[in-house]
């Protein structure tokens, strides 16, 4: 446990155990695994395809409650809060293919969280031009279609949506991985200022160890359990 006086963790992981049970197979996704995330850092979760990694992500995120263990986010269990609020209100998710609603404006994707949590429209819509820019975008792009757009600029539009999610725990799977280099290390850069300027704790699923490299802590699973 984080001892008082130390930055308190965000999200902690307690001998969380995961089983995919199928009528022909039982596995052992995850084996055990505890951790601790604060604020103002910056993980990446590494291993290979199978090791569990992204079964974790789905659990921080709230998807699912392990099959053994617990889940806590600023110290309420997942296993105790039903998991659409937490989707909503706890966490916030960036996916490597973006999933943005096609047929909505740059502006009413970003708008999409805020408005869900009872924001009123012209609110929204301010703040969601302010996030924009945040992440290094023109207010042009705010009446584009997600098509319209680049991959980078996509994603970049993708994290600005997260943004107004208003929580402070940003969850990443793959976020690099249908961008070139550039693009990456822009993404990557946006996440880093997050985590040690504004206070949010950014953990990055990745295959990228130039990603990884540049994380504050490293994270590297194996067979279900922390190599």
């Amino acid at each position: 446990m984080i001892k008082r006086g130390i930055a308190m963790s965000v999200i902690e992981l307690h001998d969380v155990k995961y089983v995919y049970q199928s009528k022909y197979q039982r596995v052992e996704a995850l084996r055990g695994i505890s951790y601790n995330f604060q604020p103002g850092k910056v993980y990446a979760i590494m291993g290979s395809s199978g090791c569990g990694k992204t079964t974790l992500l789905s659990l921080m995120a709230g998807l699912d409650v392990p099959t053994e263990g617990k889940v806590l986010c600023e110290g309420i269990s997942t296993g105790d809060i039903d998991l659409e609020k937490y989707r909503r209100e706890r966490v916030a998710v960036i996916y490597q293919d973006f999933r943005l609603f096609p047929l909505l404006t740059v502006a009413e994707n970003v708008m999409y969280p805020m408005e869900l949590r009872g924001m009123k429209a012209a609110a929204a819509k301010k703040r969601a031009a302010e996030l924009i820019q945040k992440v290094g975008l023109p207010e042009a792009v705010l009446d584009r279609f997600p098509a319209m757009l680049s991959g980078g600029e996509q994603q970049r539009v993708a994290v600005a949506r997260a943004l107004g999610a208003q929580t402070k725990v940003l969850l990443a799977d793959e976020p690099t991985g249908n961008l070139d280099s550039q693009n990456s290390e822009y993404v990557f850069d946006i996440l880093a200022a997050l985590a040690h300027e504004d206070g949010y704790c950014v953990i990055i699923v990745t295959h990228d160890d130039a990603l990884g490299k540049r994380a504050d802590e490293t994270v590297r699973m194996r067979d279900g359990e922390l190599a």
